[in-house]
């Protein structure tokens, strides 16, 4: 690999000042850890970010030195005015998105100025960007504060090979649309090759937002935007697993240790580690212990809860608010409680350094880590790396990604007081053989997918998914290209065409039957037919009645519903095989249903198929419920011999056996064809590139990934070429 540059919002390293004196202190941040390992893979690497410091205008020599020492590093430098650190980082990222994003839909500020100062920051950013950017670069962009950097960049570099993680949740879409700006938002994180998130249901609300907004085609999490394929998964981030795992042979580890067990004098060790934010929950948690106390009065005197509040953006109305409630809280525990030999709660305000919270992980009897809705939590999965033999129980939040990783933890509701003061009562009376068994579990699966292995797997997907578009990409039907086709064709003496109608020969209508043929497209059609030698064909999902109606006239030959009924130029209609439709009328009160709850929907019946067409539905309705829909269908279909199609808008339920591929068969295997072109749009026309020989011009139509040989962008381009072949011979 040639080189990766590392963006987010701030360096692995903090630039701070001292009085005149300006030092430099190395991050121990999880993502730090992870990119560490990537790094290595490649021949160079640089992490863009803003230094943590801000400047005036009179410190030059500091910004020079700041510059070179961190060139040392392999970093570069974003620096940020005081207004825009205020505007940008306190504004809208952490009054805007970070609230919104978190369901705090209370907090947030949907402020114009504020946006502003982020567009521009994101801009400056990219400016960095493409002062030391290369085109073989691969560009990782990380978090919420760059979220419109991605397109930003492939503006300006087209081919760049460009990654964006977003590392806290992605709302559902009641909750995203609430945005002023979210369609610049979606837009944004599209301009990356991949998007990763922590768990799938952030990939499905991330879908959701983008088929309601944007409209695009969307399959298996690829989103086809213009003439860019995008995709979507997920990459749940982990830790430095050995490294926790290991601290406890650490001799200041293990001496703080002892020191933590010898102060609480034998009693049991609750631990609560978070920044102070909102989003954890600390104050629902402190009311939950208070609880367990009340309920479980045996417990006094027994048990200490230790709280680390990690300072977290000071000078915020809503953080302030948050350590005043706090402090107060606490304070009427202790005083409900305590007496002279006992508090139930510790509490620190203050970061704790390596071995202090290795010790304190080591040195628990159970951890409760219940947030109200966090992207990840490394702090559940850093407590069970820590717990090797010695047992130890993580009460842990299903509001928490890690939840869906973590799942032998006692996992709670945060907003349930009663169902925590259960679990911690559960907790502290588990068998040692318990605890030990289910952390094992956990511990297998946290050692396999360590942070180095989160980050190696996405930069490998992206890597793989790049070539997978370019190989697309190379697939576009040149003028080259075109011209060895035309040489191909007119020097051809038994030619075949095998054509789909919708959205190859003609763009798609929002109601079926608007899709007639025009005048020139009979013209084309008629002026390829009438050429010596040809056979021509179109092989349809509409029904033989409206082929019958549209194009009788001309000498085609004609295959209608995806293959049930065919037709020579000269011939009759007949069917490939005997088939049934008995079971419409087990399918069709189904599709009605489902018609009731998505207004706009309506079926389409052909004499061996059932359609639901939704094109003119609610799109973010209509897309959950198509999902919804070809579940229920799958299942009901599973033992009827029938297939559940997708296509572009559209749920068919046909035959298994009947498909486009074996329909065009019947032409195929006469063997006397020098010349075969077939062009289609969706799926349903992948069974008839899949016939072809490699000899054949087979053409998608539509930029996505497909088994034909070559690319058009449109109905359009399909039809310039078809006149092309009408043309006299060249």
């Amino acid at each position: 690999m040639s080189r990766i540059l590392i963006v987010s919002n701030r360096l692995p390293i903090s630039t701070i000042r001292r009085g005149r004196t300006i030092k430099f202190k190395p991050s121990v941040g999880g993502l730090a850890t992870g990119l560490k390992s990537i790094m290595g893979k490649f021949e160079e690497h640089l992490w863009i970010g803003w230094p943590g410091i801000v400047l005036d205008n009179s410190a030059e020599n500091d910004r020079t030195k700041i510059i070179s020492h961190l060139a040392q590093e392999n970093c570069c430098p974003v620096f940020l005015t005081h207004a825009e650190v205020k505007d940008y980082y306190e504004g809208f990222c952490n009054k805007t998105i970070w609230p919104l994003f978190h369901y705090f839909i209370q907090y947030t500020r949907y402020d114009v100025n504020l946006w502003n100062t982020y567009v521009r920051v994101n801009e400056l950013f990219c400016e960095t960007v493409m002062a030391v950017a290369r085109p073989d670069d691969v560009i990782w962009i990380h978090d919420y504060h760059l979220l419109l950097l991605p397109k930003m960049i492939r503006e300006r570099l087209p081919g760049a090979a460009i990654g964006f993680f977003l590392h806290i949740p992605f709302p559902s879409f009641e909750v995203f649309r609430l945005l002023p700006w979210r369609r610049e938002i979606l837009e944004g994180m599209l301009g990356a090759d991949l998007v990763g998130f922590h768990t799938y249901d952030y990939v499905r609300h991330f879908l959701n937002s983008i088929r309601s907004r944007l409209s695009c085609e969307i399959s298996f999490g690829q989103i086809t935007i213009g003439k860019r394929i995008v995709k979507t998964d997920t990459f749940p981030m982990g830790i430095d697993y050995e490294r926790f795992a290991q601290a406890a042979r650490i001799p200041a580890v293990k001496e703080k240790i002892e020191n933590i067990r010898e102060r609480v004098k034998g009693r049991k060790i609750i631990i609560s580690v978070d920044r102070l934010d909102y989003t954890k929950g600390i104050l629902h948690r402190l009311e939950s212990f208070d609880l367990f106390l009340d309920k479980y009065s045996e417990y006094r005197g027994k048990v200490t809860l230790i709280l680390v509040a990690v300072p977290s953006r000071e000078g915020i109305e809503h953080y302030e608010k948050l350590k005043r409630q706090l402090d107060e809280l606490i304070g009427r525990i202790n005083g409900k409680y305590g007496t002279f030999e006992w508090m139930p709660l510790w509490y620190l305000y203050n970061f704790l350094d390596f071995p202090e919270l290795a010790a304190l992980y080591h040195a628990a009897d159970v951890a409760l880590v219940t947030p109200l809705r966090d992207g990840m939590n490394l702090i559940a999965k850093e407590f069970i790396a820590s717990r090797h033999g010695t047992g130890g129980v993580l009460i842990l939040s299903e509001m928490a990604g890690a939840a869906k990783e973590l799942r032998e933890a006692i996992v709670v509701n945060p907003n349930n007081a009663d169902r925590i003061a259960d679990a911690l009562h559960r907790a502290l009376t588990m068998s040692k053989r318990e605890q030990i068994a289910r952390n094992r579990e956990m511990q297998k699966r946290l050692r396999q997918y360590s942070v180095q292995r989160w980050a190696e797997c996405f930069i490998r997907e992206l890597t793989v998914f790049k070539e997978q578009q370019r190989t697309v990409f190379s697939r576009k039907l040149s003028t080259d290209i075109q011209n060895v086709l035309l040489h191909d064709y007119h020097t051809g003496t038994r030619r075949l065409l095998l054509l789909d109608y919708d959205g190859t020969l003609r763009p798609f209508e929002s109601r079926p039957q608007q899709a007639k043929p025009d005048k020139e497209l009979m013209e084309i059609l008629a002026g390829l037919s009438r050429h010596t030698g040809n056979d021509v064909l179109i092989i349809s999902g509409r029904d033989k009645e409206t082929l019958d109606t549209w194009f009788g006239g001309i000498a085609l030959g004609m295959v209608a519903e995806h293959g049930v009924w065919i037709k020579e130029h000269d011939g009759e209609w007949e069917m490939i095989e005997y088939l049934r439709n008995n079971w419409k009328s087990e399918i069709r009160p189904l599709l009605e249903l489902y018609i009731d709850r998505t207004p706009g929907s309506h079926i389409e019946e052909k004499e061996f198929s059932l359609v639901w067409h939704y094109r003119n539905a609610d799109p973010a309705l209509a897309s959950m419920i198509a999902l919804e829909l070809k579940d229920a269908l799958i299942n009901l279909t599973i033992n009827l011999g029938l297939e559940v199609l997708e296509g572009s808008k559209v749920i068919e339920i046909k035959n298994r056996e009947i498909n486009k591929g074996r329909a065009a068969l019947r032409w195929i295997s006469r063997g006397n064809y020098d010349f075969i072109l077939a062009a289609g749009d969706d799926l349903t026309d992948e069974s008839i590139f899949n016939v072809l020989d490699r000899k054949a011009y087979s053409i998608k139509v539509g930029f996505g990934f497909t088994n034909a040989r070559y690319i058009l962008d449109s109905s359009k381009e399909v039809r310039e070429l078809l006149k092309s072949l009408v043309k006299k011979d060249i």
